[in-house]
């Protein structure tokens, strides 16, 4: 019989936080961030809380006019390789773009570091989204939406072929036989497409965990549909639990509807977390972050998200209620993210803008242990999700406060592991080795 059903938990790695003043702190390690020494230590931490991965997500362009906050750095697949050497069981999570990669060559390089970490590599399938990034693959602009997700459903398929492409046992190293490979696990894919064009096999043997763990983050109609047929786990956005249960609920349907079992796809929101020994504790964290940010920026983004022009509000006095949704005509996604926030937390303008620069709108708890535990745990026991992706706002601190205060109240309350269950991303998630 299946055990009791337990919580997944992500470590989102971004330079020094995911407040994007966190880089302008005093202890930050914004000096480190090229240092791969840097992410083998936050790895070994979130290994040390038995966390089921860590992540990094990725991009393919840089704003120079950008100066006020961190920018990518690293190459996820090179870090992760190095970081694969320091650990033993968390998993390694990295976002690839069907937009820009080919099936191939994602493929190869992502068996490659299956093999290299026994197993623990995750893929999260992204359709990239800005024309600047089109820019530096060769393409005047990105293609339309629905042709970018075609082309990721294409080339999620051709990937698993290419997976799929050896048998166990394909290396025989036959010494006697003289055959090093048994030509009979190893197949062509032949496959034709509109997008690719790809023979096979691949070049690398069968993975350790069968194919690493297919991710994906659409909120998209378009997205949550491309989930509901492939994910094996999912990030996703929402800001408190009614709204994390509405997509948890219509997700799980769309993988019912795609002849699949929704319990065996992870569903994680994303989690900005300030803890202490006590609330005040707690909310002097992530006060000394909000002093940092560059409020004249801030304020400028806010009414973008908005129509609203907040330049003469006074920092610390409330922000008042949006107008209704039905009058704003810009994107309707962010400006429902700042309504929510405002009804359900009633900030100042200084907070509302600390809320926006540590998750853009993500989900966040404020406490002690306890009752930061007590809120994942509401999330959880009302299926609203089944773990969380930890957008630390200031690494390596906040994730610290996380392994070492929280994970041992969650494991005290029977939510969390205490040890890994094996030595896979497969186990760890649950999911049988395909």
């Amino acid at each position: 019989m299946p055990g009791p059903r337990t919580l997944h938990l992500n470590a989102f790695l971004y330079g020094v936080g995911h407040h994007s003043a966190a880089w302008r702190h005093p202890d930050s390690a914004a000096e480190r961030i090229g240092d791969i020494t840097y992410f083998e230590e936050l790895a070994r931490t979130a290994e040390r809380g038995c966390l089921d991965a860590v992540f990094f997500a990725d991009g393919h362009s840089v704003n120079p006019k950008y100066t006020a906050g961190t920018t990518w750095f690293l190459e996820p697949l090179t870090a992760l390789s190095a970081m694969a050497r320091a650990t033993e069981r968390i998993g390694l999570v990295t976002t690839v773009s069907a937009s820009f990669f080919t099936p191939f060559h994602a493929a190869r390089m992502l068996a490659s570091l299956d093999h290299i970490s026994g197993g623990r590599v995750g893929a999260n399938i992204v359709t990239s989204m800005f024309d600047e990034e089109a820019r530096n693959h060769g393409f005047d602009a990105l293609p339309p939406h629905t042709e970018r997700y075609a082309r990721a459903e294409e080339f999620i398929e051709v990937l698993c072929a290419l997976w799929d492409s050896w048998d166990d046992g394909g290396v025989l190293v036959d010494r006697t036989g003289g055959r090093f490979l048994d030509s009979d696990a190893i197949r062509p894919i032949r496959h034709r497409g509109k997008h690719f064009r790809v023979d096979g096999p691949l070049t690398v043997p069968r993975c350790p965990q069968g194919r690493p763990v297919l991710f994906q983050a659409g909120a998209s109609e378009t997205g949550r549909n491309l989930a509901a047929r492939h994910a094996e786990a999912v990030y996703s956005v929402a800001w408190d639990i009614t709204a994390a249960l509405e997509y948890a609920t219509d997700l799980r349907a769309r993988i019912a509807a795609a002849g699949r079992d929704p319990g065996t796809v992870a569903i994680l929101p994303g989690l900005v977390t300030y803890v202490g020994r006590s609330e005040e504790e707690a909310w002097a964290k992530k006060t000394e972050l909000d002093a940092l940010l560059d409020v004249d920026a801030a304020i400028t983004q806010l009414g973008v998200f908005t129509g609203q022009d907040y330049t003469g509000h006074d920092l610390d006095a409330p922000v008042d209620d949006l107008p209704p949704i039905e009058e704003f005509t810009g994107p309707q996604g962010r400006y429902a993210t700042v309504q929510r926030i405002i009804e359900t937390r009633r900030p100042t303008l200084r907070g509302l803008l600390g809320y926006l620069a540590a998750g853009g709108g993500h989900a966040t708890m404020i406490g002690t242990p306890e009752s930061v535990a007590d809120s994942i745990e509401e999330w959880f026991a009302a299926g609203a999700c089944d773990g969380f992706n930890l957008m630390c706002p200031a690494y390596p601190d906040s994730l610290d406060d996380f392994v070492d205060l929280v994970v041992p109240e969650l494991q005290r309350r029977g939510l969390f592991r205490t040890e890994y269950p094996g030595s896979t991303l497969r186990d760890s998630l649950g999911l049988k080795t395909v």
